[in-house]
């Protein structure tokens, strides 16, 4: 006779009929992680063929059978009674004492001199398939501690096979109700409650990147991250970085956690507490520990050979970091990756709301505020649910959703695994969403723009761009890069094709990440304004050293960048704000000066060995040397903004030479803009002390015609296409290829106007960078270039087109 039960040592995931796709996880990694150091609570599995018997001594077949044909399949109205019925009917049968014993005689053997506290969670056969995961169906019940307990539990787990939300799944997925065994998995409990819990992906979930790892956490048991609860802490692992033993967290978000799920002392009930303040704005796990989890599931992952979906808990008491289950991931794994979808939002209207954003959709509807999956029965199809967080229970609500908001919850919250499994937008931590927002209101929910989601009063135009990836052709000759700033942006991006980022612009990460000017956080003591200490000792809690704060937030905006678009070259540009702009940062009007034309004033390399900003730039070059050097993206490579002389270009080289960043150490290459015409001039003398060059025409086009292209009154004269901008342009093209010397354009004329991307290949253009909508474009451009250059030969030097186009570049 089959067994009743099987400890986890005696199973593997060939087991799967078995004993479910739960258990079969475990017992597999038990036997074959295990020994490398991974740590996972034993236990033991209730199998299949205890469920069949189950069936078998009450005779069950029949009246479960008979009840799911009685299911409407079409509108799924009697779902609610006939789920309740089945319930019913598992409930009220008996668990055969034959089983029962198995269980109990099980259980004594994992307790040692007192009961064992268990979790029982059930398995099902069904579950954690490549194209299913279950996950949630099902329920769980934790801190078990006797044997009659135990029985109950599983007893409790048979019935949660006829959860609505499980027949429903299985009807949407054509799985047989009466195909699927519910197994149970018994599991030694992880002290969680004593510390913290959470969930790992092994890519990243929004773009399906697969370079990174992403953990969340929070204190106490994780239901409050699955139920979307709480804000949990997030921190993204590069796995190039991880694998070379080099410091690979290249992003940390910690959020409120300000509710802490635990068991009571008197009763061992779970219950949700308030947060101790000291908590919330602590990180759940240290560095090491984030490292130890990231490199567990790096080894799951690799030992399955696909993404997993994983949970993880720190035990409170022995303080050791546990895997308490690994499932395959679901969503991006069925995606076709070459197929990409833009959507655009063609114009804003009224703010009323934001939160994370979940996917990159846009969608407009009618509010649908919901209390509970009790109230299911007033959405209508395709209205958005507005709701202050999600449970499994909703799934059968959710199906009908065009859009999900939530007032809480995290990127790993049931909320957004269900939004991403049903392919809606969905914002969730929205705080406020629920009172600011009301049922009937018509509403445009938009995820298109990075990490952040925004919800704007009224249905707004929008369009949707697809293009199939497998069929774009890259020029041969000139490398296509990207125009980018917004780190929430970078996995999305890398999956476009380019050879990278040629301008990776520093000021929106200042501005969006750290809002703080730097000389403000080197004098913080120092502060003249009490109101702007009392703001920056707020907002950089967690740092004594207030410098830090800059530098670890500039550090981690740089490296997801760099890891997205790995091993591809990114050029970051220093900072090139404007006085006007640095004064308009936290404290920056205590440190910069008042100018009638900051344009053409202090900015760019005057500012990085002035004494006035050059501890500063210290910093901007600790970011960077604190990616290269310690998280290993050695395809960073620096460019320095708006440097007037050759002199001056010096002394930055050797400010940075005096913070670490040394040109030619560890392969560091130093590019120069060309934006001044003394940039073109003396191109050969730059190119001595610089390793190639990035044309900002922009500016090259303002200071070439003496035009603010801002002005309204004279912008009109702006042109790239000017015969003056052209002969600088190949004067400086010309100059570069002589030196050796890589020379881009980041722009937004190549792109526009297929006849200036002509003009910059036949001259010898060696990289041109894009802004993202323009990429494909250019491209096309590029290549349409270098086609008629091969067929006819290059132009002689000075010829250029006399178009009317007037354009703006970047």
């Amino acid at each position: 006779m089959e067994p009743f039960v099987k400890n986890f040592n005696d199973i593997s995931i060939k087991d799967v009929a078995t004993v479910g796709g739960k258990n079969a996880s475990i017992g597999e990694m038990i036997n074959c992680l295990s020994g490398s150091g991974i740590n996972i609570p034993g236990g033991f599995a209730i199998t299949a063929f205890a469920w069949w018997t189950f069936l078998d001594f009450n005779n069950l077949w029949e009246p479960l059978e008979k009840l799911m044909s009685e299911l409407d399949r079409r509108q799924f109205s009697n779902l609610k009674d006939i789920g309740a019925a089945a319930r019913k009917i598992v409930l009220g049968a008996e668990i055969p004492a034959m089983i029962r014993n198995a269980i109990k005689e099980e259980y004594v053997k994992m307790a040692t001199d007192r009961p064992a506290a268990v979790a029982v969670r059930s398995s099902a056969t069904a579950e954690d398939m490549p194209y299913a995961s279950f996950a949630g169906q099902h329920e769980s019940f934790l801190n078990i501690r006797d044997e009659d307990a135990v029985v109950d539990a599983v007893h409790r787990c048979y019935s949660s096979l006829f959860t609505d939300r499980a027949i429903k799944y299985r009807e949407d997925n054509g799985i047989e109700h009466k195909k699927v065994a519910l197994c149970t998995c018994i599991q030694k409990m992880v002290r969680s409650d004593l510390a913290c819990s959470g969930v790992a992906f092994t890519l990243e979930p929004e773009s399906g990147f697969r370079d990174v790892i992403l953990l969340s956490g929070s204190w106490g048991l994780g239901e409050n991250i699955v139920q979307g609860s709480v804000e949990p802490d997030e921190f993204c692992i590069f796995k190039p970085a991880l694998r070379a033993g080099k410091q690979a967290i290249i992003q940390k978000k910690i959020g409120l956690k300000h509710l802490t799920m635990n068991y009571s002392n008197e009763t061992g009930e779970i219950i949700n507490m308030p947060t101790p303040d000291s908590l919330r704005s602590r990180q759940v796990l240290d560095d090491q520990e984030i490292l130890q989890l990231a490199g567990y599931c790096l080894a799951i992952e690799e030992h399955y050979k696909c993404p997993m979906d994983i949970e993880w808990a720190k035990d409170g008491l022995d303080g050791k970091m546990y895997i308490v289950q690994a499932r395959p991931e679901t969503v991006h794994s069925r995606k076709v990756r070459h197929e990409q979808y833009e959507y655009r939002l063609l114009e804003k209207g009224r703010l009323l709301v934001s939160g994370q954003a979940i996917g990159t959709k846009v969608a407009t509807g009618v509010v649908r505020v919901l209390n509970s999956p009790a109230a299911a029965g007033e959405l209508k199809q395709g209205e958005i649910i507005v709701t202050r967080s999600t449970s499994p229970d909703w799934d059968p609500v959710l199906k009908k959703a065009g859009a999900i908001i939530t007032d809480t919850g995290g990127r790993t919250s049931h909320a957004a695994i269900v939004a991403r499994e049903q392919d809606v937008p969905a914002i969730v931590g929205c705080s406020g969403a629920t009172a600011k927002l009301q049922t009937g209101m018509q509403i445009t929910v938009d995820c298109s723009e990075g990490k952040t989601g925004y919800v704007y009063e009224g249905a707004l135009p929008f369009e949707k761009i697809e293009t199939d990836l497998s069929c774009i052709t890259m020029p041969s000759g000139v490398k296509p890069l990207l125009i980018m700033s917004d780190p929430g942006k970078a996995f999305k991006l890398a999956a476009y094709p380019s050879a990278g980022v040629g301008l990776l612009r520093m000021e929106f990460i200042i501005t969006h990440t750290i809002g703080i000017h730097p000389m403000a956080l080197l004098n913080y003591s120092r502060l003249a304004d009490e109101t702007t200490r009392k703001t920056i000792s707020r907002l950089t809690q967690q740092f004594t050293d207030k410098t830090r704060f800059f530098v670890e937030r500039l550090s981690q905006g740089i490296a997801t960048i760099a890891a997205a678009f790995y091993p591809r070259e990114v050029i970051v540009r220093t900072s090139d704000f404007k006085t006007n702009e640095y004064a308009s940062l936290l404290g920056g009007k205590e440190f910069e000066p008042l100018e009638e034309n900051p344009m053409l004033g202090f900015r760019g390399a005057s500012r990085y060995y002035h004494p006035a900003y050059k501890e500063a730039f210290g910093l901007e070059c600790a970011a960077i040397r604190e990616v290269r050097e310690n998280m290993g993206l050695v395809n960073v490579k620096v460019m320095i903004p708006f440097c007037r002389t050759v002199a001056e270009g010096k002394k930055v080289l050797s400010v940075m030479e005096e913070y670490g960043l040394e040109r030619g150490r560890n392969e560091l290459e130093v590019y120069a803009m060309a934006e001044i015409p003394s940039n073109v001039l003396q191109a050969e003398q730059f190119a001595e002390i610089f390793d190639g060059f990035s044309i900002g025409s922009n500016d090259l086009t303002q200071l070439t015609l003496g035009i603010d292209r801002d002005s309204r009154l004279v912008s009109g004269l702006f042109s790239e296409e000017d015969p003056a901008v052209k002969s600088m342009l190949s004067l400086m093209l010309k100059k570069a290829k002589k030196a050796h010397r890589p020379v881009g354009l980041c722009g937004q004329a190549p792109s526009d106007i297929p006849g200036f991307a002509a003009f910059l290949v036949n001259r010898g253009i060696t990289s041109i960078a894009f802004n993202p909508d323009a990429l494909l474009k250019g491209i096309k451009n590029i290549n349409e270039a270098e086609q008629e250059l091969q067929a006819v030969g290059p132009k002689p030097m000075l010829q250029h087109d006399h178009g009317e186009h007037k354009i703006k570049s970047i």
